[in-house]
């Protein structure tokens, strides 16, 4: 018996020297990588600035690569993590990057900055969607992150209208699953007299509060971070918002993922001051405009060349486009990268049929 333990301890003493040297040699790895991509900011130029530098096509394609030839013991969302944060650093040896987003800090908006940049980044929250575009219009910000449609609520029709008057362009996608948490200060969901969260959120979890909260005052505020600030400062408030918040604001989880729906995905863009080359999987957002909307088939036959040319259409969204009463215009994605030769002739035609047409950006579709 003393023996069998001697040799289990002696195995296990063997492994963890085995686990320090991979770890001498992954530690060295990531220095040589970090020293190339250090060389490719030299090579470029000796005054670039961080955004320069950074490809997102290019990292979409290494997160691809690093996904295939997974083969475990670790999950693919833990090896995309990894490899995220791998990049994030090496690109911040310049300088981090400034992003822009729909603050305060601990909202979702937050958590797909993280997702999509890494940690090595400078995350700058700010109160409304009209205030990232402004940031990153004005170059204060190099990139900006905002909520575009939720899976269960539809589109945030103000981050579509905001490209009516916008210069910027579209340079990446973040599709994040949500998970809805109750939170205060106070130890039971008996004592919560009223719920603070943003409208989406509460309409997220309006089954799950109609059976466990029917008598309970809900109360919409701008921001789930928001509605988590005012359950730390009131008595007898609560919030609904994600699992970060309560690690922010110093509340206890009351009840966890509590969201109607367990496929419940919110997507946000990544704003940006120009377009990137194609990364192999690829999608287009398109901003058409046609002079008779009220025309037969009008709206199907701006279309066509999409069909003609096999361009698969994901979505299309109808929105006013505040120069006259009922002229309308329409926000479309498109499955491909423009500059791809089907989709560039698709297009081509799209365009001679439109009164308005502005590809928004084409972008690497996100890596999950």
């Amino acid at each position: 018996m003393d023996r069998g333990n001697k040799k289990k301890k002696l195995d296990l003493g063997q492994v963890r020297d085995q686990i320090d040297a991979i770890d001498e040699k992954i530690h060295a790895l990531i220095n040589d990588r970090a020293r190339l991509a250090q060389q490719v900011g030299i090579s470029k130029t000796q005054e670039g600035k961080t955004v320069d530098f950074y490809r997102p096509e290019r990292e979409a394609q290494v997160l691809r690569m690093a996904k295939e030839r997974n083969n475990g013991p670790l999950r693919d969302e833990e090896v995309l993590r990894l490899f995220r944060e791998i990049m994030s650093a090496c690109l911040a040896q310049q300088e981090p990057l400034k992003v822009a987003f729909l603050g305060p800090e601990g909202t979702f908006t937050q958590a797909a900055v993280l997702n999509h940049f890494g940690h090595s980044v400078r995350g700058l929250p700010l109160s409304t969607i009209d205030e990232v575009f402004h940031e990153v219009e004005a170059a204060s910000a190099d990139f900006g992150v905002v909520p575009i449609e939720n899976s269960t609520e539809g589109t945030v029709n103000h981050t579509l209208d905001r490209f009516l008057s916008s210069p910027l362009t579209i340079c990446g996608e973040v599709e994040l699953r949500i998970h809805h948490f109750i939170m205060g200060k106070m130890g039971s969901l008996g004592r919560i007299v009223r719920i603070c969260s943003h409208p989406q959120a509460l309409a997220q979890c309006r089954v799950w509060l109609d059976e466990h909260l029917p008598n309970v005052e809900r109360v919409p505020v701008s921001s789930n971070a928001e509605g988590a600030r005012r359950a730390r400062d009131e008595q007898g408030t609560a919030a609904i918002a994600g699992e970060t918040a309560a690690e922010v604001y110093g509340l206890k989880i009351l009840a966890a993922e509590i969201e109607d729906r367990p496929d419940n995905t919110t997507r946000f863009f990544v704003l940006g001051r120009k377009l990137f080359t194609p990364s192999g999987a690829d999608r287009t957002t398109l901003l058409v405009s046609i002079s008779h909307t009220d025309a037969p088939g009008a709206l199907q036959r701006l279309l066509q060349p999409l069909a003609d040319h096999r361009v698969s259409m994901t979505r299309i969204e109808s929105r006013p486009s505040h120069r006259k009463k009922w002229d309308y215009v329409f926000f479309i994605d498109i499955e491909g990268h423009a500059d791809d030769k089907h989709v560039a002739k698709a297009l081509a035609e799209l365009k001679k049929r439109a009164s308005l047409f502005r590809i928004l950006g084409s972008y690497p579709r996100a890596v999950q």
